[in-house]
């Protein structure tokens, strides 16, 4: 039974989208029932730059920024591998016909939320997207998600499953549904999946296999903000955050490793 069928509200997910976020809201359209979708521009890469810059200062800025550059690239060179990864597992990576999106500029403005309250959801899901301030979060109708990937909260923020098997952690290669604050990635935990990257994974492709097997636990929190059951969970770990890995940790790490 569809969510329109039983007559829960709509689901919303706001996104900077993504292949990966696609392979979820088709999922939960499936799964779940009519999803709308906020598309926010993306952030522009000097923005992103000096917002690293100020946080973390320029070298660990630049160094970052070398990782992402190259990755980048290794997405064309190994894009034979994505390919076969998504047929393999039956992804689909693309908007379908008929899907309804609403284009705002931010996830964290004003006509993010005037579409949340246009649509009037029974849960938004947050996926790739910048953070929501208190201000915007004390104004949502609904239960606020966040689709994170990576084990919360030992691997909050960036690249979670890349630092799991770069710290030698790969039982922790895994993906967490939580509550949203305004805290990054340090709402209450809700569900998780963890899985195993395969033979020719890297860092490019990694979002790609999280969803794999992240798509149950996101039609499982969506299902349970609907029905008003919410249960949280303590996953009993310790709390870190994590930024893009500099250009020169990423290529020692992957060849020291193997893991790229």
């Amino acid at each position: 039974m569809t969510a329109s069928e039983s007559g829960l509200r709509p689901v919303v997910v706001v996104t900077e989208g993504g292949p990966h976020i696609w392979a979820i809201v088709n999922t939960l359209a499936d799964r779940v029932g009519h999803v709308s979708v906020i598309l926010e521009t993306p952030e522009s890469k000097k923005r992103l730059l000096l917002g690293r810059a100020r946080r973390q200062g320029w070298i660990s800025a630049i160094g970052q920024l070398g990782t992402m550059a190259l990755t980048r690239a290794g997405k064309r060179f190994f894009a034979s591998h994505a390919e076969r990864l998504i047929a393999d597992e039956k992804l689909e990576i693309r908007p379908r016909q008929g899907q309804a999106i609403v284009h705002v500029p931010s996830a964290d403005g004003p006509e993010c939320l005037q579409a949340i309250e246009r649509i009037g959801p029974g849960v938004v899901l947050l996926a790739g997207c910048r953070m929501l301030s208190k201000g915007t979060l004390a104004k949502m109708p609904c239960p606020v998600l966040n689709y994170h990937a990576g084990i919360n909260p030992k691997y909050r923020g960036m690249n979670g499953g890349y630092w799991a098997l770069a710290s030698g952690d790969a039982q922790n290669f895994g993906t967490t549904v939580h509550l949203v604050d305004a805290g990054v990635d340090t709402g209450a935990v809700l569900k998780q999946a963890r899985g195993k990257q395969k033979p020719g994974d890297t860092i490019a492709t990694h979002a790609l296999r999280q969803a794999v097997f992240s798509r149950d636990i996101c039609v499982e929190a969506v299902n349970d903000a609907l029905a008003g059951k919410l249960v949280t969970i303590d996953p009993g770990l310790p709390s870190k955050q994590w930024f893009h890995p500099t250009i020169w940790f990423y290529l020692w790490t992957g060849l020291t490793k193997r893991v790229w």
